[in-house]
């Protein structure tokens, strides 16, 4: 009779833990990338009474609860925050504890920039990742600290190839006058010094035949005047480009001795794309329908987001967009078996897979998507249900002590 105290109590033990699991759940409905977990019971050992086959087992109650976290998908929504982000299928982020630099996960998307410049979740951990250096992005490398440029100077780029997309006239004659046609760019020198290059096309008298000349003005040399560049361009009778040919080398200017005391310049103009000429004859008018060249000039940050793929972006005022860093992923096998220590992270246990640290949609990975976060996966419809039966429950195993009570005091009673 008396074990059944004992069996009543680790009845109300194990289900005010489960209503504390309810309520953490709750309590976390709107904390993003949060997990609900849910309660595991399972029953002590049983007393057997008697012999035989028919025998009598009388159970101990009900054991301490297990709770397991069930790392399913949380609804996705766009979120206003450019440093937001939110993983789509497995994996979790990899944060470092500012204090103890210890490796820790987590699923919570809303991050920012700390004043040491590096990318943080809302509480402070330190995100890894991969950081540009000398303008090459390696992934290879063990993930480290994601730094963001934060009110950078972007050193200038100087202008190596120009292209043009343009038609020249097929109507076009060797006059006198002759048709001529002239088109400009903007390249730029090492210190991000702007220049205009232009190049002005004449018809000859051969069929299918145009003469250009590239230069710069007078004005951009410390001891001008500039010697022009000339040559000649040859289109078949389908107004297809046939010298030079890809194979060829391409017109190149030198530029040397700028006035504004940046290095000289080699600039080559790029007639294929590929093995696609660039320049056709067409009796249409002559124009351009693009421009190209691969220089920039120093440039000011202007903002940072982090873009669909973990890939942080920086733009320039320049119009440059550089991808100046790439978050980190971590695949683990057995998430469930992960210890959570607050802040939306959690820690490896014992029972805990090595964790594999790679790309985003690589591995079995999930994806990141920018601008977007995580939603909570607790069901509130479902915790409300679960605090119902667990109440219900919890009475039940409360009104068994009553009748123990009352049936210890009748035992108590047979004396008199």
């Amino acid at each position: 009779m008396f074990t059944s105290f004992s069996t009543a109590l680790s009845a109300l033990g194990a289900h005010a833990t489960a209503v504390d699991v309810v309520g953490n759940n709750l309590a976390n409905l709107n904390t993003p990338g949060y997990k609900s977990s849910v309660v595991v019971f399972s029953d002590l050992v049983t007393q057997s009474l008697g012999a035989g086959l028919g025998e009598t087992q009388v159970g101990f109650g009900v054991a301490r609860p297990v709770t397991i976290r069930q790392f399913s998908q949380g609804a996705i929504q766009a979120s206003s925050g450019p440093l937001d982000v939110a993983i789509q299928g497995d994996g979790f982020l990899v944060v470092r504890e500012p204090l103890s630099n210890s490796v820790l996960y987590t699923r919570g998307g809303n991050l920012q920039i700390n004043k040491e410049g590096q990318l943080v979740t809302a509480t402070g951990f330190r995100l890894q990742g991969w950081n540009e250096v000398n303008g090459v992005l390696d992934t290879t490398k063990p993930a480290t600290d994601v730094m963001v440029p934060v009110g950078s100077l972007r050193a200038p780029v100087a202008t190596k190839n120009f292209s043009f997309d343009l038609n020249l006239d097929a109507s076009g004659t060797a006059g006198p006058p002759a048709t001529t046609f002239s088109t400009s760019i903007e390249v730029y020198d090492s210190l991000g010094g702007s220049h205009i290059v232009s190049v002005n096309f004449a018809k000859t008298a051969n069929p299918g035949e145009w003469s250009y000349s590239m230069s710069v003005p007078d004005g951009d040399l410390a001891t001008p005047p500039f010697t022009p560049v000339t040559g000649t361009i040859q289109f078949d009778q389908s107004g297809k480009m046939v010298s030079p040919a890809a194979t060829d080398p391409m017109p190149t200017m030198s530029v040397t001795g700028l006035a504004d005391g940046a290095d000289d310049m080699t600039i080559t103009w790029q007639l294929f794309h590929g093995a696609t000429p660039l320049l056709t004859q067409y009796s249409q008018t002559s124009a351009v329908a693009a421009n190209a060249q691969d220089g920039f000039p120093a440039a000011q940050l202007v903002r940072v987001g982090i873009g669909d793929g973990g890939r942080v972006l920086a733009q320039y005022s320049n119009g440059q967009q550089v991808a100046v860093g790439q978050l980190a992923m971590a695949s683990i096998r057995n998430p469930e078996s992960m210890i959570a220590v607050g802040n939306n992270n959690f820690q490896l246990s014992a029972r805990t897979a090595l964790p594999a640290v790679g790309l985003p949609g690589t591995g079995g990975r999930g994806q990141i998507m920018g601008g977007a976060v995580e939603f909570s996966t607790v069901d509130i419809a479902r915790e409300f249900t679960n605090l119902i039966v667990l109440q219900r429950g919890y009475q039940a195993n409360a009104r068994v002590v009553t009748a123990v009570d009352e049936l210890s005091q009748e035992t108590i009673n047979l004396k008199r």
